[in-house]
């Protein structure tokens, strides 16, 4: 049974059936197509119900989560970060409908990333119904600020000793704290994929005799084994790292700027490409970056506008706050927008890496 645990202050998830758990954790949904007083059922009860026009995804689990979400009342930049998050599950599902309708995933193993992919969105925006779950900001803004913790008091010790060492400038200390931030966030979906395979061994072990296992089933757990392991080691590469910037500071020799690029790159480096397609990749990573970079701007453009929206919404006139809505609307649609796609092609980066280092073993 996995056992690697990493420290984050994550407490483990009850023990449900692996399947039940999307299910189970989102309470008592309402049931599609019922909506108050003003809604089209309620005005036209003779039409059958029906998810209303209006819906953000086209799967009814989905649009529910998002609902769920906004009476969470997540910042604007956690909802952006969500919808892009659920487009990319909405997509990868639809994506495997069509294998299974092919016969193509008879072990169910693409199933049950599904599932895990999921349980990850669940704990990270606090859908799961735990109290203690904290939000994770992927690839957080680098404004420095040290109001969300890193958890983990090694990465607090990095935060303090680089912030006293005089040897980083402020945008270097902000690239340091991103960087240490997305640590912690590596850590914490670690962690929800442990528990999450945790519980399917125990499932496994107690609805069945070990001995009756199917080839299937135990190449499925190997496959997450090895997964989990390889997860943790580039954790702890990954620790090492920054703790030698920490004690160094940034060479002048650093490519990359974004968290989730120098990740790649690293993993790229190591992987069996040739010096052509090494080439190739390090000249897309930067394409990729800049991607991130003008991400994150309209993120936190689109943390001001809101910002700004309450205050004049509280002392502004009707024109006033009708321009500002209007912007602020613009924003977060276009970081839904840019959101998507920064998680499509970080998606498809790591599986061009990750077949590459399979290649190689």
């Amino acid at each position: 049974m996995a056992r690697w645990r990493v420290a984050s202050g994550q407490r483990g998830l009850p023990a449900l059936p692996l399947l039940l758990l999307p299910l189970l954790v989102l309470g008592p949904w309402r049931a599609a197509g019922h909506g108050g007083k003003y809604s089209r059922e309620k005005n036209e009860p003779e039409r059958p119900p029906k998810r209303e026009p209006g819906g953000e995804f086209r799967m009814e689990k989905l649009n529910q989560l998002w609902e769920k979400a906004q009476r969470l009342q997540l910042s604007p930049v956690e909802l952006s970060e969500l919808h892009a998050d659920l487009k990319l599950q909405e997509r990868d599902e639809f994506s495997w409908k069509k294998l299974k309708a092919e016969g193509l995933d008879e072990d169910g193993e693409k199933e049950a990333k599904l599932i895990r992919n999921l349980n990850v969105i669940l704990a990270k925006y606090r859908l799961d119904g735990r109290k203690d779950a904290r939000a994770v900001s992927g690839n957080a803004l680098g404004d420095g600020t040290e109001q969300d913790g890193l958890e983990d008091p090694r990465l607090e010790k990095l935060w303090h000793k680089a912030k006293t060492s005089g040897k980083f400038s402020r945008e270097e200390l902000d690239k340091l704290w991103r960087e240490l931030q997305h640590h912690r966030e590596k850590v914490r979906e670690y962690n929800i994929l442990l528990d999450t395979l945790s519980r399917t061994e125990e499932i496994h072990e107690n609805a069945i005799n070990p001995a009756d296992m199917s080839r299937v089933q135990e190449e499925a757990l190997r496959s997450r084994h090895a997964e989990l392991r390889d997860r943790l080691r580039g954790i702890s590469q990954g620790f090492d790292r920054l703790q030698g910037i920490s004690h160094q500071g940034y060479g002048a020799e650093a490519e990359f700027e974004e968290p989730r690029v120098i990740d790649l790159w690293d993993l790229a480096r190591t992987a069996n490409f040739t010096e052509k397609e090494l080439e190739s990749f390090r000249e897309e990573l930067k394409h990729f970056e800049v991607k991130i970079e003008k991400h994150n701007h309209y993120r936190k453009q689109l943390e001001i506008s809101h910002q700004k929206l309450q205050h004049v919404e509280r002392f502004g006139d009707h024109e006033h706050v009708s321009r500002n809505k209007e912007r602020y609307a613009m924003l977060q649609e276009k970081a839904k927008e840019l959101g998507y796609k920064v998680k499509k092609h970080f998606q498809d980066l790591s599986g061009r890496v990750s077949r590459a280092r399979h290649n190689e073993l």
